[in-house]
């Protein structure tokens, strides 16, 4: 097994000393391993970690990426990364992730470190938590759970907050087992501690008394969602009823999306150099240089192998990209690896039924990305304009973009409006694209293009 060490080296044994003393102490946050005795599910609170990974495919520095990206996910929670190590395999051990010949340097790692949790860098099966648990004598994390554990500390809208609970509870549900052997414990009239009468009758296990019960609460999340989903698709139906073209801001985690939109709209949106920093779509009405409205949303951002409790979950936020006219995709250009990015975050569209919609590439962060990185994210994606949200730079061409790609008003119209009728030379300003505008003696005349239901309320005016 190699440690890993930035950059990738299979050589080398320890992380450097000045690396780890940079990083931040979180106090009071140790954990123990115990049994779930309730239905809520097992909250993370991680301090001091050590990240360990399979690397099955790709480069060393594949690898070493995916380790510094789980880097940031580790202290994004609020934990101390003190190491990390990384195992050549063909595959995952099926029984302890590693193989149950490295167990034992990990359990030593550990042990040396002072750590109190090791985070895995895929999604574990409940045999493999349990089994890595009891042998390293530390608490197990994969990296589904540790996402699920900073969106948790992110959401603050009550719909957030449910799809955040939601995708937990999915994923604790086939996970209890993995978490403690007491929980095959039969539960019954006085010996379960009052949880004889609704707990099913004697004989039922705590695990399935537990798990009743989380799935009685996700049935009320689901509940609760479809209510609060009701209102989005209410005020999404409002703008497609007044034909208002919608831009949706997608993109990686931390690519600088929540800052595009102030600097585009100035919507003063809550930005935060941190993974998941939004959770909560952000949407604003803007208008192009001719008169035309729009909105702009802002997205949650994706990860690589974002967990599929999460897409389901956070589905009615992410219908905002897939019934979006356009996506303006924003790219992260200073980052180690911006062209997985974008694959990254493809693989997402493709799962929410969004890879038709159009697309402007936006490569932020242009004031501190390295200039040959750029030219090879553009080389690769002609429609890609370069921008900095910081500085400003490229903002005015990308509006130009977004506003070439806006849907085109496909009804041409030629009316003569009189004086008292400015809510309609109004509409057409808001909505329409005027080609000629002439005030005269008998009312306005203007020639313009515009959707099917305007045109139908200035037919009466038609010259």
């Amino acid at each position: 097994m190699a440690r890993v060490t930035e950059p990738f080296d299979n050589d080398r044994g320890e992380l450097e000393l000045e690396e780890r003393s940079s990083l931040r102490r979180v106090a009071g946050l140790s954990t123990e391993l115990r049994d779930i005795t309730e239905v809520e599910y097992r909250q993370l609170r991680l301090e001091r970690v050590v990240l360990v990974g399979v690397w099955t495919e790709g480069t060393a520095e594949d690898a070493e990426n995916s380790l510094t990206e789980l880097k940031m996910l580790a202290e994004t929670a609020g934990s101390e990364v003190l190491d990390a190590l990384v195992q050549r395999r063909q595959k995952p051990d099926p029984a302890t992730y590693i193989g149950r010949g490295k167990v034992e340097e990990l359990r030593a790692a550990v042990e040396a470190s002072g750590a109190d949790t090791v985070i895995c860098d895929g999604e574990l099966a409940p045999s493999q938590l349990r089994n890595l648990e009891d042998r390293v004598n530390a608490k197990v994390v994969d990296r589904t759970a540790l996402i699920l554990d900073i969106f948790a500390q992110h959401a603050k809208s009550a719909e957030g907050k449910a799809q955040v609970e939601l995708a937990q509870l999915q994923y604790q549900t086939q996970r209890l087992r993995g978490w403690g052997g007491n929980l095959s414990r039969q539960a019954g009239g006085r010996a379960a501690g009052g949880e004889g009468i609704g707990g099913r009758g004697p004989g039922e296990t705590k695990l399935e008394t537990d798990r009743r019960r989380i799935q009685a609460r996700v049935a009320k999340l689901r509940r609760e969602l479809a209510e609060l989903r009701g209102t989005r698709d209410t005020k999404r139906a409002n703008r497609q009823r007044h034909q208002i073209p919608s831009v949706a801001i997608a993109g990686y985690t931390n690519a600088g999306k929540s800052s595009l939109l102030n600097r585009l709209t100035k919507a003063g949106v809550l930005v935060e150099d941190a993974l998941f920093a939004t959770l909560d779509p952000t949407t604003r009405r803007t208008q192009t240089p001719d008169g035309r409205i729009y909105t702009l949303s802002d997205t949650v951002g994706f990860v690589r192998h974002l967990p599929h409790q999460l897409v389901e979950a956070f589905r009615s936020t992410l219908e905002e990209v897939a019934d979006a006219d356009l996506v303006v995709h924003v790219v992260d250009g200073s980052h180690v690896d911006p062209l997985g990015q974008i694959a990254a975050v493809r693989e997402v569209f493709a799962e929410i039924g969004a890879s038709k919609v159009p697309e402007i590439v936006a490569i932020n962060k242009a004031d501190v990305a390295d200039p040959d990185t750029v030219k090879q994210i553009v080389a690769k994606e002609p429609h890609a304009v370069v921008v900095s949200a910081r500085t400003g730079e490229g903002i005015d061409e990308l509006l130009n973009a977004i506003e070439s790609e806006l849907p085109q008003p496909a009804v041409p119209v030629d009316v003569v409006l009189p004086y008292d009728r400015g809510d309609l030379l109004n509409q057409i300003h808001e909505h329409g694209e005027i080609d000629e505008v002439e005030h005269r003696g008998d009312g306005t005349h203007v020639s313009a293009r515009v959707d099917a239901d305007l045109a139908a309320d200035l037919a009466p005016y038609a010259r």
